[in-house]
């Protein structure tokens, strides 16, 4: 088992425990890009070695980001699909490939609208409000005094 890389009371210290390790972001899009299996990810990620990969896959279950499941029993060989929570990263991919095209020298990828084909941009919704808004804050959560609840 792993042992956490960062204890900090933080969204991204806790998410970087889980995605932040070398090559789990790349095997994460494989599997959403529907590369679904060991040897479909592995030909795609040029360098990764079959050690690290089964690796990062186990730890993707772990975490529950990744189900897997058998298609083959004789060898064993597993299909890998991202779970809700896994399906949620989508978002952060494409907020990287927007920031790359923003701030990358030699860039491979854009985000463009599919009906008119322009570059789409960032942009964050209240459904509250019911619209876009740009005056945001990140604010601490309340947390929950256990003793009064004994």
């Amino acid at each position: 088992m792993r042992e956490s890389k960062y204890d900090l009371p933080c969204n991204i210290a806790q998410t970087l425990n889980i995605i932040g390790d070398r090559w789990t972001l790349l095997v994460l899009h494989e599997i959403l890009a529907g590369r679904t299996t060991f040897n479909e990810i592995k030909k795609e990620l040029n360098g990764i070695s079959s050690n690290i990969l089964s690796d990062r896959l186990k730890h993707l279950e772990q975490t529950g980001l990744v189900a897997s499941s058998l298609y083959s029993e004789h060898p064993p060989r597993y299909e890998y699909t991202l779970t809700n929570s896994g399906k949620e990263l989508e978002g952060v991919f494409n907020a990287i490939i927007i920031w790359g095209r923003n701030n990358l020298e030699k860039c491979y990828k854009k985000m463009i609208h599919t009906e008119c084909k322009h570059e789409v941009e960032l942009a964050y919704y209240c459904p509250h409000c019911n619209k876009n808004v740009d005056d945001l804050e990140v604010v601490e959560l309340e947390t929950i005094d256990t003793s009064s609840l004994k």
